[in-house]
């Protein structure tokens, strides 16, 4: 599993963050994001990583969380979630198989941006009764 990470201008900080731990953790890492680029076109990097393997797993960081996550569900196939505590990250991919999380950088300080990574990149899907759900998310959009 590769987890793609970008975030715009808002985010950056937070992403190095968030990256820094990911790496320090063991955790292979692409960071797609651009100098200029917005939250759509960063978003849009992301998801198209995310979606070339079945494993990867994305995180976009902007200043609030709700564009990059707007920008994700529009893209058939893609769950996400847009989360700014430790346990709607893990029961996101737990419950939801959500393959990529939005934070916002003026929402969520280091500490908790780390344990929400974590939190993600460490949880697993239940699959089960989850499933359903999960379908009827897929043939959306």
């Amino acid at each position: 599993m590769t987890v793609i990470i970008g975030a715009d201008k808002a985010g950056l900080a937070l992403k190095e963050t968030v990256k820094a731990y990911l790496l320090e953790s063991g955790h292979d890492v692409q960071d797609v994001s651009k100098e200029g680029a917005d939250f759509v076109d960063t978003t849009l990097a992301v998801v198209k990583e995310v979606t070339a393997n079945d494993v990867n797993l994305g995180i976009v960081i902007d200043a609030y969380g709700v564009g990059p996550f707007m920008t994700a569900t529009k893209i058939k196939g893609m769950v996400a979630a847009e989360v700014s505590d430790e346990r709607s990250a893990y029961m996101t991919r737990s419950h939801n198989n959500s393959r990529m999380i939005t934070m916002g950088a003026e929402i969520v300080g280091p500490g908790v941006a780390r344990n929400i990574a974590k939190g993600f990149v460490e949880g697993e899907y239940d699959g089960g009764r989850h499933q359903i759900r999960v379908d009827m998310l897929n043939k959306m959009c």
